[in-house]
């Protein structure tokens, strides 16, 4: 397997017809994952929705360092496919970067994949309720503040892509105290969605 860059338009099948969100969130690095030339899942890296999630991780001097890690999405879930992509997706992104990423509960999801990947543990969201935008739509988007949704609470995971003395700074800024890695029954998924695989070209 290896994991190259793609362009933005390779990812959208991906996100609209397999991934459970079918929603295109704000990409500004992704990559593909490859097994015998044949694109078998995807990651996006994007900036945070909130301003204030750039801010609150490590402070208003790393704010401009923060990018979330928006959407992992894979045709079959093989195993260990996603932790590779992901520790390798990561060695792409200049240095210095502050990751987050969420796992969410409402979908039985842990993060063992960021676990796995030695992402920090820092806690977990309330539930809580926001502007209703429409289906597939975030709620920046939303027009009419009395239409609610509930948000589920999520599990955040922080990892600093770093050389050792900036990543020791990163960790003595971090806002949110570390906690032990959550654990329990996970639950796979699959949106039923199709995507064509693509072969990888090499020149």
């Amino acid at each position: 397997m290896i994991v190259k860059p793609i362009k933005s338009f390779e990812v959208e099948p991906w996100l609209l017809n397999k991934h459970y969100a079918r929603r295109l969130p704000m990409i500004q690095y992704a990559f593909g994952l490859y097994e015998e030339n044949i694109l078998i899942g995807v990651i996006t890296y994007g900036l945070p929705a909130s301003n204030q999630l750039c801010f609150g991780i490590c402070g208003k001097e790393y704010s401009d360092k923060v990018l979330e890690l928006n959407r992992i999405c894979l045709l079959n879930n093989g195993k260990n496919q996603a932790s590779f992509l992901v520790a390798n997706s990561i060695k792409l992104l200049p240095k210095p970067t502050i990751i987050v990423s969420y796992a969410d509960t409402a979908q039985g999801h842990i993060g063992y994949v960021y676990q796995a990947s030695n992402f920090l543990f820092t806690g977990t969201t309330k539930e809580r309720t926001d502007m209703f935008a429409g289906e597939g739509k975030h709620s920046r988007h939303a027009k009419d503040p009395s239409i609610r949704q509930i948000r589920s609470s999520k599990h955040r995971y922080v990892y600093f892509h770093a050389d050792k003395k900036q990543k020791k700074e990163l960790i003595n800024l971090l806002n949110y105290p570390i906690e032990p890695y959550p654990k329990g029954e996970t639950h796979k998924y699959d949106s039923g969605g199709i995507v064509i695989t693509q072969k990888l070209l090499f020149t």
